[in-house]
């Protein structure tokens, strides 16, 4: 995989990204949790204190972020999501109650979508252009049902370390990937409840982890992909954890800390740049009877 010639010069894009689930993260595995307000006010914790929290952060370092959100967020925590756009960071879709898609329930997975994205065009005022499915579990009709829908990219798939198109059945393309790891997502780490309980990681730990990650990241000259949750990461000592993370990063010279949006458009422009070949190229390969397939 050669190194992806991304702006200025420089030689990897870092994604900031935050699931904001608020109260759905619980509410999407166990609807009866909302009776269980204890359960739910994790949920609550992230959209009162920790966006407000990672907000101020991110407006020290002057950095933009992309926060994928539920259309119950939406609807149900607005003012904190008109803030989160009012400071320039993009919002992406995320479903509507956070619910896991079923592959033998395409209903539901369309419900789901289009009343996520109602959502979010009613408030922000503009359709968002990404999406990450809830849990990271999509059907094979997903990425379709985001082409009709004017999606530019997903981020969803664990394939690869690099973003690359989708090729739809009929061979035209498709939404660009921005694939993540488990690694790289804080929940692994730092989410506990009584019914769903493993014990915590350390600050340290996770810090180790995800500096190593960005150390081979930034060697192959590709992409940083991290996935946090205000109700985890929005921790006041996690926030401590997440500047230091930042400050780790800027010490290597030419980063590029970009919203999902602006990596996305940047890869298909780059794609459609005549000196670096056609769309699919280099990132799917052409076989020797001129049929494409992923590499």
């Amino acid at each position: 995989m050669p190194n992806i010639p991304w702006p200025n010069g420089t030689k990897i894009a870092v994604n900031l990204t935050f699931d904001f689930d608020a109260e759905t993260l619980w509410l999407g595995r166990d609807p009866t949790n909302v009776d269980r307000p204890g359960t739910l006010s994790q949920g609550t914790y992230g959209a009162k204190i920790g966006v407000p929290k990672i907000l101020e952060l991110l407006a020290d370092e002057g950095l933009p972020a992309t926060f994928f959100v539920p259309g119950w967020v939406v609807d149900n925590r607005t003012p904190i999501v008109e803030k989160i756009a009012k400071a320039d960071h993009e919002i992406g879709h995320h479903g509507y109650h956070h619910k896991s898609i079923d592959p033998n329930n395409p209903e539901m997975e369309l419900e789901e979508l289009e009343k996520g994205l109602h959502s979010i065009k009613r408030v922000i005022g503009v359709a968002p252009v990404g999406y990450r499915a809830p849990s990271g579990e999509m059907s094979p009709n997903l990425i379709r049902l985001l082409v009709d829908r004017g999606f530019i990219y997903d981020s969803t798939m664990l394939d690869d370390i690099e973003p690359y198109r989708h090729i739809l059945e009929d061979g035209t393309p498709g939404v660009l990937e921005l694939p993540w790891h488990w690694s790289m997502d804080d929940a692994q780490y730092l989410l506990t409840s009584i019914k769903f309980h493993r014990p915590l990681a350390t600050n340290d730990h996770v810090l180790s982890i995800w500096k190593a990650e960005f150390d081979e990241a930034y060697l192959s000259g590709g992409y940083f992909n991290l996935i946090m949750h205000p109700q985890l990461t929005g921790r006041p000592s996690r926030i401590r954890l997440l500047r230091e993370l930042i400050a780790y990063i800027r010490k290597h010279d030419n980063v590029w800390f970009a919203r999902s949006r602006d990596v996305a458009s940047t890869w298909l422009e780059i794609a459609n740049t005549p000196s670096e070949g056609p769309i699919i190229s280099p990132f799917l390969r052409q076989n020797e009877n001129g049929t494409i397939s992923q590499r």
